[in-house]
Formats: structure tokens, C-alpha cells, sequence
């Protein structure tokens, strides 16, 4: 008996993509993605850049790990993120090119 097909976007593929834009539908997370898209920052200075609080940065930051938006890469006592992987980068800078359009 052979294996159903799954379909080519099924109902967990569009509620994982869903929980994703929701995640970056906060300005300030959607901020902090594009912040560290090309070079990884350490979170005081994503707070900076930003103007917001480090705990505020933090807490965020832990949702989009969770998320695999970004990843954090240890330095000796400071840790740095970045954009998890190539298609993170692309899909956010696709994004403002789309919107930069009209």
C-alpha cells in the first residue's frame, strides 16, 4: 500500500508560515531582523540602533531564535545574531524591495 502524497502546501506548512509572518508583524521584531540581516550584532548593539531597551531586544530575540529568523553565535562574554540562513536574508530583503516599488 503506497504512502498518500502530501500535499504541495498543506494546512502545517501554511500554519507554520503563518506563525512566521505573525512573528514578524511586530515592527519592532521585523526591526531587529533587518538589523543584524548582514552583519551579526551583539544585542546592546541592536538596542542602540534601534533605540529600544536591551531586555526589550532580549526578549524578542529569544522568539526569533525560536523561530529560526536569527541565530546567535557566541564570542567570548558577548553573543551576536544574525540572520539564521541565506533564505531568511533573501525573503526579508525580496520584501522591502516589493514594497519600495510603488
Amino acid at each position: 500500500m503506497s504512502k498518500p502524497k502530501k500535499p504541495a502546501f498543506s494546512d502545517d506548512d501554511a500554519t507554520a508560515l503563518a506563525d512566521l509572518f505573525r512573528l514578524l508583524g511586530d515592527p519592532s521584531r521585523l526591526r531587529i531582523v533587518v538589523s543584524c540581516l548582514r552583519t551579526p550584532l551583539a544585542v546592546s548593539d541592536i538596542a542602540d540602533k534601534l533605540g529600544l531597551s536591551v531586555s526589550l531586544v532580549s526578549h524578542h530575540l529569544r522568539l526569533l531564535k525560536g523561530a529560526r529568523l536569527v541565530r546567535a553565535e557566541r564570542q567570548g562574554k558577548q553573543v551576536f545574531y544574525g540572520a539564521d540562513d541565506a533564505h531568511v536574508r533573501r525573503m526579508v530583503e525580496d520584501m522591502v524591495t516589493h514594497i519600495r516599488e510603488h
